[in-house]
């Protein structure tokens, strides 16, 4: 391992003394917490006082985006954009996986340049870390943990039939491809259920991966929870929640520029196929010029025949605003000329202010690393208890399973 890959892992915030113990010490907080909350809802009714209603625990929500490449249309209008409106409604953890970025090819360096540049993307966008945390995956060293402790219990067999794996180790052959790209996805089961998330956004192309996450948890929670656990002595029930899926708005699947039938992507190997959130306005004016429509008259959503029409169509509605009955008005009996100008304009106006804000971000290095610092603390305070629950249980369990010799 290079010096500098080693030089961006370990440029974490220290570990929270406060939050991490060791082994059964981890679940004490919360248990304490607990019972001073009773203690002081006794005193109060001893005192004639009522208790005041403990408030409605926010659903928690997590999601994340890789690193690698420029973030894109795709990107922000499938998830980035609501995100924004996310944060308003549920508790919600934000983070830059670099971890996965690593399971193919990558220069060290330009790693760690593109995770700060996606930090600076999400609050450039809108996400307020008043309200969400924001963090780097890697700096919160619980993830990794908590993945090995999962891969104990998870079977090979659910690996093997994982989708992309199949594609990407196919394409590059056996010999180019780590073992980190077979067991990624428990690694994206554990920054799911090491927050004990309630909902995670997903597109299409993900819920197989979610899916494996909750067979995951169910397996975990049956093998080291439950009733199992309490007639040893623990507190019984499950380690972990088994989260929901949810489903980002209709239309907000952003396909490529190049054809209407592919979604946009960082791997694409023509950049005419996307347009990045930091495309200047001539770069995105020539792309939306340039990019594959068809000849039939007039514009119109969802035939099957005109997936290009469909995906420019949606990408205006989404951008502006609009309903589809209102770009239908405003747009039906457009040429390709006049519609394209139309989405440009739109664009334009749309990018430019994230733009700006993005500059003065990246400008100003020492409130980005404030906001990452204080996002994995954050989010290091969820972790630990997790993690040190789950160590507890799983290894509480083979050290008393174990006969020692007489």
């Amino acid at each position: 391992m290079s010096r500098t890959l080693l030089s961006h892992i370990l440029h974490r915030p220290p570990p929270l003394l406060a939050s991490r113990g060791g082994g059964r010490g981890g679940a004490l907080p919360s248990r304490l917490r607990t019972l001073r909350l009773n203690c002081s809802v006794a005193e109060a009714t001893a005192s004639g006082d009522e208790a005041p209603a403990p408030p409605a625990r926010k659903k928690r929500v997590v999601s994340g985006v890789q690193p690698t490449g420029l973030v894109h249309l795709g990107n922000y209008l499938g998830a980035i954009k609501n995100w924004v409106s996310l944060q308003d409604l549920y508790e919600t953890l934000f983070f830059i996986v670099d971890l996965h970025a690593i399971t193919l090819p990558y220069e060290a360096p330009q790693l760690s340049k593109a995770t700060r540049s996606t930090a600076a993307i999400y609050l450039a966008c809108g996400i307020d870390s008043s309200k969400a945390s924001i963090f780097v995956q890697s700096h919160v060293r619980a993830h990794v943990e908590l993945m090995w402790l999962l891969s104990s219990s998870t079977p090979i067999g659910w690996l093997n039939r994982m989708i992309q794996f199949k594609e990407k180790s196919r394409k590059a052959g056996d010999e180019n491809v780590g073992v980190a790209l077979l067991t990624y996805p428990v690694l994206m089961a554990s920054d799911i259920l090491l927050y004990q998330s309630d909902l995670v956004p997903v597109g299409e192309d993900q819920t197989q991966h979610l899916e494996l996450t909750r067979e995951i948890a169910e397996r975990v929670n049956n093998l080291y929870g439950g009733r199992k656990w309490k007639k040893m002595g623990g507190r019984g029930g499950s380690l972990f929640k088994v989260p929901e899926a949810l489903i980002p708005p209709a239309g907000a699947r952003v396909m490529s520029l190049t054809d209407g039938l592919s979604k946009m992507s960082k791997s694409a190997p023509s950049d005419q196929s996307r347009i990045n959130l930091l495309d200047p306005k001539d770069v995105i004016m020539n792309k939306i010029k340039r990019c594959k429509t068809d000849s039939f008259p007039g514009l119109e959503f969802d035939n099957p025949e005109r997936p290009e029409c469909n995906n420019l169509l949606s990408i205006y509605q989404i951008i502006t605003g609009k309903t589809k009955e209102e770009v239908i008005r405003e747009c039906e009996n457009m040429n390709w000329g006049s519609f394209k100008t139309t989405l440009t304009d739109a664009l334009i106006d749309h990018l430019q202010p994230i733009q700006v804000r993005y500059e003065e971000i990246m400008s100003d290095p020492g409130y980005l690393d404030g906001v990452l610092l204080e996002g994995s603390g954050k989010a290091a305070e969820i972790a630990d208890i997790t993690l040190n629950n789950f160590t507890f249980h799983s290894v509480a369990i083979k050290v008393n399973d174990y006969q020692s010799p007489e």
